[in-house]
């Protein structure tokens, strides 16, 4: 079974956010602005890539769309950082509808095969456990059965952490909360191009059956001050405390995160 990770990394979409802006030019500038970028950079390099990098079954695609307004430097600077990792494909896009080009998006690297298709997404500051992907093929292998009834089966590893980095370390809450985007999935039948974007995440299971393991660590959902997620008033606060040297040990082991990594990349900023 194909695997497709998506990723947005600071794409101009129409649509897809909740933070209110007057202009197009006060939303690029939003998501240009220097400090706003060195954060991103420096999430995603520590976060993010470690896991993915890390996997287990490294048979997966990882698609990462970027906006066609994307300053040069910064577009050299991500292509130089993915440019070791084979499963990662850059896709350049001018603003669209959010939904409806991340859809188009997922269906143009897929392969037209006769076996489902699992396909998963995230955020820039989101990660996977190390053996996601191994995980997910897995699961989904268990309950074909059950998914041969219907075009979409969701499978959510729901247990993991809510962190925020900084240069003081990782803070963080365990959580099992359910149908977050990381460490979320959908098994898509080969007859449907239907895709994990075509529904809000917090909604697939009002849309199809789905499947929770709860059984290990398995997401980190990426919590800071630019988090689109964090801005509006429906917000909920999340008391997040630093970890020490046996939970970072656990991120490590989970993700490949290197906790001294991170502090040195936000010392930087």
């Amino acid at each position: 079974m194909q695997v497709i990770g998506l990723c947005r990394f600071s794409y101009l979409a129409v649509g897809g956010f909740q933070v209110d802006f007057d202009n197009f030019n006060e939303k690029l500038a939003y998501l240009y602005a220097p400090a706003r970028m060195e954060e991103r950079f420096a999430t995603f390099e520590t976060i993010t890539l470690p896991p993915l990098r890390a996997q287990t079954d490294p048979d997966f695609t990882f698609v990462v769309v970027i906006g066609d307004s994307l300053p040069d430097e910064y577009r050299s600077r991500l292509e130089a950082l993915l440019a070791d990792m084979p499963q990662a494909v850059i896709q350049s896009h001018p603003p669209a509808k959010h939904r409806p080009m991340m859809k188009r998006i997922i269906n143009s690297v897929r392969r037209d095969d006769a076996a489902p298709c699992l396909q998963f997404r995230m955020d820039d500051d989101d990660a996977v456990a190390i053996d996601f992907v191994e995980r997910l093929r897995q699961v989904a292998t268990d309950v074909r059965d059950l998914a041969a009834r219907d075009a979409l089966l969701s499978i959510d590893f729901n247990r993991g952490f809510i962190a925020r980095p900084s240069a003081n370390g990782i803070a963080a809450a365990e959580t099992t909360a359910p149908y977050q985007t990381a460490g979320l999935a959908m098994m898509v039948a080969p007859w449907s191009n239907q895709t994990i974007m075509n529904f809000a995440h917090n909604k697939l299971h009002q849309n199809m059956t789905t499947v929770t393991v709860t059984d290990s660590i398995m997401m980190l959902r990426g919590h800071n001050y630019f988090n689109d997620s964090r801005q509006g008033p429906s917000a909920k606060p999340h008391k997040l405390t630093l970890m020490d040297a046996d939970a970072e040990a656990v991120l490590k082991d989970r993700f490949d995160i290197d906790a001294d990594a991170v502090r040195r990349a936000f010392s930087a900023l």
